[in-house]
């Protein structure tokens, strides 16, 4: 009896020993900025008043197919083991869901990445998510789903070949592509 318990005991803590941090089933998009904005919809796409939105415009390539917005980044960048899209990553989504709206034909790919630790199956996990919470928070301003595909490649295709902090944060990261 006590064999049995104490097998058992082993095994949970060798199990809970094994478990990350990261709950992989949430979503969360958050502002963690001073201020409590909250991201709103207005000023995106259409602007009847006129005023300013602080979004860029849309600008497309002579041929009209649309390259996507002009001028803005189309990377979002992550912490290490987080999925949570970080405050300065709001103009570069209010900027392509900008491009998403006036652009109905045009769709996304969300392509999450991760950096190099972790294995291969937790890491395809955690790109997706951060795909998932990109897609999110454009949806979130009125970008249609239909206009959006979240893929992940977790480990798979570096933006920086290295070990060094700065490379490893280059790779975390969801890339916007049209």
């Amino acid at each position: 009896m006590t064999k049995t318990f104490l097998s058992s005991m082993l095994l949970a803590a060798l199990l809970a020993g094994c478990a990350s941090g990261v709950k992989l089933d949430d979503v969360p998009v958050e502002d963690k900025s001073a201020t409590s904005s909250g991201v709103s919809t207005q000023g995106i796409g259409n602007n009847p008043s006129g005023a300013q939105t602080g979004v860029a415009g849309v600008v497309v390539d002579k041929s009209g197919s649309g390259i996507g917005p002009v001028g803005v980044a189309h990377v979002v960048y992550f912490d290490y083991d987080s999925f949570v899209v970080r405050a300065e990553a709001r103009p570069v989504i209010e900027n392509h869901a900008r491009f998403l709206q006036a652009n109905k034909q045009r769709k996304a790919n969300l392509e999450g990445h991760t950096d190099e630790r972790g294995g291969r199956e937790y890491n395809l996990a955690l790109g997706q998510k951060r795909a998932e919470a990109v897609r999110q928070a454009l949806s979130l301003l009125g970008v249609p789903e239909s206009q959006l595909e979240a893929v992940s490649y977790g480990k798979e295709k570096p933006a920086a070949q290295g070990s060094s902090e700065a490379d490893l944060a280059k790779n975390r990261r969801v890339e916007i592509r049209y």
